[in-house]
C-alpha cells in the first residue's frame, strides 16, 4: 500500500501524462483532419482530370496544384508517347510555349529592379541598329519596353500582317537560336498599329524583349533566365527546346487531322522564339514557377502588382494582359497566368491570389482547351477545401 506522499506524486504524474496526451490529440486531430482534406482533395482533383481528360480525348496530361502558396500535389493521365504506351510521369518534358513570354517579362522587369533599364525606354535605346518600325502609312515609330511586354507594339505576330525581315545567309546550323539573329526574320515588317492605341498580341514582340535582356545583362538570354528565375527556384528541367537535340522524356505531341482522327504532330524548329514560346520542362518546374509567383521570390510585392494588372490603351480602354502576364475568368474565379499553344503542346498557368491557390497543366494534345481543364480542378479544390470563388 502507498503511503500518503507515493499517492500524492502518483497523482500529479498521472495528471502530467493525461494532459501532456491532450495536448497530443490536440495537434494529432487537425493534423490528420488536414491530412484527410489534402488526399480528399487529391481524389478529388485527379477524377476531375481524368473525366476531362476522357472528354477532350486527351493523349496525355500532367497537373500541379498549389494550395495556400505552396506545391500540394500533381496528377497526370494518359501517354507521353501513345505507340510506345509510355505514361505521363513527373520526368516528362512538354513545351511550355507561349507561358516562356512570362519568364522574358520577369528577365526584364528584374534588371529594371536593378536600375539597369527603365520600361519607359525605348528599343532603339539598347538595340541601335534595329530599324526604324514603321506603320502603313510610313510614318515611323519609337516602341517602349511597356509596349512590347504589354502586347501594344503594333509588332506583326503570325496571321495580322505580313512578316518581312532581312535575308542573311549563314554558315553555322540553327543560327536563330541567337537572340540577336532571330530578329532578322522580321525586322524589316510593317506595324499593323500605332504603339499604345491597340492591344495585338505577339511572340516576334516578346523575341525582341528577349534580345534586349542579352543586351542589357550582358550574357546570352537563356543563361540570364536560368541564373535569375530556374535556379533560384531550383527548376533542374527548364531548357531551351532545341530540336536537334536529345532531351530525354520529351512528349510525343499529338494533333487533330482533318477527318478528326488524332496523329502524331510535327517536331516544328521552335529555337527563333526562345523568348516568347520556345522553353521545355517538366510539370514540377512550372509548378515551381507558380509557387515562385504565389510566395514572391522573384520580383517584389510593388513589381508583381506591376505585372498581374491590367494594362490600358491610349485611351483608357483596359485590356487583359499586364506585363507578360494574362488575367482570365476561369468560371466565375479571376486568374491571373498565362496559356501556352503550339505544335505537340497546350499549356496555363493559373492562380488566383484571393486563395492563394494555383493550377498548372500541360498537355502534349494541341486541340484541348486547357481553360476547362483549369475550371474543372479549381471547382475540385474548392469543393473540398471550401475556397469561394
Amino acid at each position: 500500500m502507498l503511503a500518503p506522499r507515493d499517492c500524492s506524486i502518483e497523482f500529479v504524474i498521472r495528471t502530467h501524462a493525461y494532459r501532456l496526451l491532450l495536448a497530443c490529440l490536440a495537434v494529432l486531430v487537425p493534423a490528420c483532419s488536414l491530412i484527410a482534406q489534402q488526399s480528399a482533395t487529391e481524389v478529388a482533383v485527379h477524377s476531375a482530370v481524368k473525366i476531362e481528360a476522357e472528354r477532350q480525348n486527351a493523349v496525355g496530361v500532367a497537373v500541379g496544384v498549389l494550395i495556400e502558396g505552396k506545391i500540394a500535389f500533381y496528377s497526370s493521365t494518359g501517354f507521353q508517347d501513345r505507340k510506345a504506351q509510355i505514361p505521363i510521369s513527373r520526368s516528362t518534358m512538354f513545351r511550355w510555349a507561349s507561358i516562356s513570354k512570362s519568364l522574358t517579362a520577369i528577365t526584364l522587369l528584374q534588371l529594371a529592379e536593378q536600375g539597369v533599364l527603365s520600361i519607359d525606354q525605348t528599343v532603339n535605346h539598347f538595340l541601335v541598329d534595329y530599324p526604324p518600325q514603321r506603320t502603313s502609312d510610313g510614318q515611323s515609330h519609337q516602341i517602349t519596353l511597356e509596349q512590347l511586354l504589354a502586347h501594344q507594339s503594333g509588332i506583326v505576330h503570325y496571321t495580322n500582317g505580313v512578316v518581312k525581315g532581312t535575308p542573311r545567309n549563314y554558315l553555322r546550323p540553327h543560327p536563330s537560336k541567337q537572340v540577336q539573329l532571330a530578329l532578322n526574320g522580321f525586322n524589316q515588317s510593317l506595324l499593323v498599329h500605332v504603339p499604345g492605341t491597340a492591344y495585338s498580341y505577339t511572340t516576334r514582340g516578346y523575341i525582341l524583349l528577349s534580345a534586349i535582356v542579352e543586351h542589357a545583362a550582358g550574357r546570352p538570354f537563356h543563361i540570364q533566365v536560368d541564373r535569375m528565375i530556374a535556379k533560384p527556384l531550383g527548376m533542374t528541367s527548364l531548357q531551351p527546346d532545341y530540336q536537334w537535340k536529345r532531351i530525354q522524356n520529351r512528349a510525343v505531341g499529338y494533333r487533330k487531322s482533318t477527318s478528326g482522327e488524332i496523329v502524331p504532330s510535327s517536331d516544328t524548329d521552335v529555337s527563333w522564339k526562345l523568348g516568347g514560346g520556345g522553353y521545355i520542362s517538366t510539370i514540377d518546374d512550372l509548378a515551381k514557377f507558380a509557387e515562385g509567383l504565389l510566395q514572391r521570390k522573384l520580383v517584389s510585392k510593388e513589381t508583381r502588382t506591376m505585372m498581374f494588372n491590367r494594362r490600358v490603351l491610349a485611351d483608357g480602354t483596359a485590356t487583359n494582359y499586364g506585363l507578360g502576364f494574362q488575367s482570365k475568368e476561369l468560371n466565375g474565379r479571376q486568374t491571373v497566368g498565362h496559356s501556352g499553344s503550339q505544335e505537340k503542346t497546350k499549356t496555363r498557368l493559373a492562380i488566383d491570389l484571393k486563395s492563394n491557390c494555383g493550377v498548372v497543366l500541360m498537355s502534349n494534345s494541341e486541340y484541348v482547351d486547357t481553360a476547362k481543364f483549369a475550371e474543372a480542378i479549381f471547382e475540385a479544390i474548392a469543393d473540398n477545401r471550401r475556397i469561394s470563388p
